[in-house]
């Protein structure tokens, strides 16, 4: 009983706090940039209009989105960035989360890279994600290795598989699919998929 009120708690922490670090940060950047534009919409057609402060939040995140796509917006936001993993303990914190989030962007170059199933010892396949290619050397020459996030318990807990890069199948399944395939343990797998 205790070790299943354990591994249910750590599984709910793990879905929780995510979730409420989003909608957290989306409410208070909602009120920052609702808070700021407010009295100048105000003043600008008269009187209050009911939503647009979710507008110019959305259309606030998109001009970020596409200026963090360039080559200098994005130069900025690493400088802006690195300043504020100085800061004590906001670095400890923004830095986890910010991984976790560039995981599931399919735009990062940390993120997931594609889905991958491996042969598992009991006849059947594992699915997991690409998240590095890489080399090692046993003495016989440089060997082409991949690191594979296997989630195990929703996609914010898992093991890394290390194997050669031969074992490795590449379904034609995108990673959007893929974590939709976890999310929905398996249902969301299409009838038929090409290797």
């Amino acid at each position: 009983m205790i070790s299943w009120l354990r591994r249910s708690f750590i599984t709910g922490f793990f879905v929780v706090v995510p979730l409420f670090i989003s909608a957290a940060a989306f409410i208070w950047l909602f009120n920052i940039v609702d808070g700021a534009t407010t009295p100048f919409y105000d003043q600008l057609i008269g009187r209050r209009v009911p939503g647009l402060g979710v507008v110019t939040t959305a259309v606030v995140v998109v001009v970020v989105g596409a200026f963090a796509r360039n080559v200098i917006g994005r130069r900025v936001l690493q400088l802006f960035e690195a300043m504020l993993l100085r800061v004590p303990l906001f670095g400890k914190i923004y830095s986890p989360i910010r991984q976790l989030v560039a995981a599931f962007n399919p735009d990062s170059e940390s993120g997931f890279k594609r889905v991958v199933m491996i042969a598992n010892q009991h006849g059947g396949y594992t699915l997991g994600f690409l998240t590095r290619e890489f080399t090692a050397d046993r003495g016989s020459g440089p060997e082409l290795l991949l690191a594979i996030f296997v989630p195990t318990n929703n996609l914010y807990l898992g093991d890394i598989l290390i194997c050669e890069r031969s074992r490795a199948i590449f379904p034609d399944i995108s990673v959007e699919d893929g974590i939709r395939i976890f999310l929905t343990g398996g249902m969301a797998l299409p009838p038929k998929v090409r290797l």
